[in-house]
């Protein structure tokens, strides 16, 4: 059940309306941006930028949209100072969460974070508290066809120089080191495969299942509205959801 709700959570995140699409694309020309500024404009020479774009088309982020976004960053360099803050904590029942913020106003950030946790029966916990137990990686879903030959895209995957390839109900999953990210994703998409989500992610060693449905209903809540918050960018947590 669990790779069948990370299937049904991507094409919820497809199928948002045209409003909160346009809440996605700003976050992710935020991501440019400030890629843009950490290492130059030319992905070539910015594996960062390279990774954001990657992410940004997995959105369905218009190329005129991208482009847009590093134009600007660009000639506006001083400008749009974000600071990047990552969170950690735990949501209801003790689930792992990570939470990534760009923000202009860190005290205003770290104020509204800690009050979504407490409101939703979590707490904000200090740096490194739940890190640990995450990997840093590249992770592509493929949406699973009958166009599609397994062994074709797993050789495909695997020789770009992904980890590994899983094969679940609905979907296929390859994982990646974070620096291999990129080339793995632009090797898949040269041989005409669509990637339905593609992002350097934290991915948790182990699951968290929640039983209680008050706890559930709080976790999903939780997770909403952190969404939903103009500076947080990505939400990472070990919630297994049945």
């Amino acid at each position: 059940m669990a790779g069948h709700s990370k299937w049904s959570n991507i094409k919820h995140k497809k199928e948002k309306t045209d409003a909160q699409k346009g809440k996605i694309f700003t976050k992710l020309g935020r991501e440019i941006a400030v890629a843009v500024k950490a290492g130059g404009p030319d992905p070539n020479t910015n594996s960062r930028l390279k990774d954001a774009i990657a992410k940004a088309k997995a959105n369905n982020m218009p190329n005129d949209s991208i482009m847009r976004s590093i134009k600007k960053a660009s000639g506006d360099m001083a400008n749009d100072n974000y600071e990047e803050i990552v969170y950690e904590g735990y949501g209801p029942g003790g689930v792992a969460v990570i939470v990534e913020t760009l923000t202009d106003n860190r005290n205003r950030t770290a104020g509204d974070i800690r009050h979504l946790f407490d409101k939703f029966g979590g707490n904000l916990g200090t740096t490194g508290c739940v890190s640990f137990m995450f990997d840093k990686r590249g992770q592509i879903i493929i949406e699973k066809t009958e166009e599609i030959d397994e062994d074709n895209l797993m050789m495909t995957a695997l020789e770009a120089g992904a980890l590994d390839v899983t094969t679940e109900e609905e979907y296929f999953e390859i994982i990646t080191e974070p620096q291999d990210f990129s080339k793995v994703a632009e090797s898949l998409e040269n041989e005409g495969y669509k990637l339905e989500a593609a992002e350097v992610a934290m991915i948790p060693q182990s699951t968290t299942v929640l039983t209680d449905e008050e706890m559930i209903s709080n976790m999903e809540k939780l997770i909403e509205r952190l969404e939903d918050h103009d500076d947080v960018q990505n939400i990472y947590h070990n919630w297994e959801q049945e």
